[in-house]
């Protein structure tokens, strides 16, 4: 009798670092379901991953409503069978001065990024918990950390996801549940968000450099999904600034507000007619792709490591440091 074929859910599926993951996961043996809200996206989405061979669903969903996303996972199930892993990558975000952002758009950005995630999780638990197997990615960012100018509901929202994800874990280990749940902190990447996100501040936006393939997140989030590390974290930058927020988040913040303002914006005008996705999927043809236009010095690969490792690491080096500056005082003091 044949294994019956794993399968994953990806939200956000249908674009950039949801669907690097997705063909990601399709290439080594996974029936994959898609969930997005625009159906364009999807359809050329499951037709790039059906060219690997993949058995593929596309469900066009709005993780924002949690009636849908629990209605799409029974459906999964019903076609495709038992969900193994699911990858919470659905997101949106709002360029703007919190002064001056509307209170509904702030609101959209956290029902969608934060709720969404919500949403997913408890849909994966409420099949996989009778089956006690299972695995949870989280796509998080070094933003869930580390806040920067301009974007403050994206970075809010992530922080609240890294929140869920930390007591979600709790909850787990105090049940002895084999479920796993992970969180990859990503680096900024080359996804189509910035040619579609809603934009308030007159020139174009643009990640904040270095900026990465969505396969080098694809390949992160595969590596999680395998591993269930407790987090993972890509690219130095991600690194840098996850412990920096740690040690020094007073100069962290001053160094933001002197970078990442004019770091998040090109010289480009902006133009104000121009399609958004932040209430509705966009309609112009060509956007809903892999990446985005910041092809130049895009970089296809970063450093990964887990969080655990991360601080054993740090405490290795402050016992060898004790260590040497004991021997160096029992010395002096011989």
């Amino acid at each position: 009798m044949s294994e019956q074929p794993r399968t994953a859910v990806i939200t956000g599926g249908n674009a950039g670092v949801g669907r690097a993951t997705a063909k990601a996961l399709a290439q080594v043996g996974y029936q994959v379901a898609l969930l997005a809200r625009g159906q364009q996206g999807l359809n050329d989405t499951r037709a790039e991953l059906e060219a690997f061979g993949a058995r593929v669903l596309a469900l066009s969903v709005d993780v924002s409503d949690a009636a849908a996303v629990e209605q799409a996972a029974d459906q999964i199930e019903a076609e495709l069978g038992p969900i193994d892993l699911w990858v919470n990558a659905a997101m949106v975000t709002v360029f703007g001065t919190i002064a001056e952002l509307p209170a509904e758009e702030i609101r959209r950005v956290s029902e969608v990024t934060y709720l969404g995630s919500v949403h997913g999780t408890q849909a994966a638990l409420r099949r996989m918990q009778p089956r006690n197997r299972g695995t949870i990615v989280q796509v998080g960012s070094a933003l869930s950390y580390r806040a920067i100018p301009l974007q403050a509901p994206y970075c809010a929202a992530k922080f609240a996801i890294r929140g869920f994800t930390d007591a979600l874990r709790c909850e787990l280990i105090h049940e002895n549940s084999a479920i796993r749940i992970t969180m990859v902190q990503l680096p900024a990447h080359n996804t189509p968000q910035f040619d579609w996100v809603r934009n308030h501040m007159g020139k174009r936006p643009q990640p904040v450099p270095p900026i990465h393939t969505p396969d080098v997140a694809a390949r992160a989030i595969l590596r999680a999904a395998t591993e269930a590390p407790r987090e993972l974290w890509l690219g130095k930058a991600s690194l840098q600034a996850i412990l920096g927020s740690m040690v020094m988040p007073g100069m962290l913040d001053r160094m933001m507000a002197r970078q990442a303002w004019d770091g998040q914006l090109t010289d480009e005008d902006e133009d104000p007619a121009r399609e958004d996705n932040l209430f509705s999927p966009v309609s112009e043809k060509g956007l809903h792709r892999t990446s985005g236009r910041f092809t130049r010095d895009v970089k296809d690969q970063a450093f990964e490591i887990g969080s655990e490792t991360v601080r054993k690491l740090l405490l290795a080096t402050i016992v060898v440091v004790a260590f040497a500056s004991g021997t160096l005082v029992a010395t002096l003091a011989g």
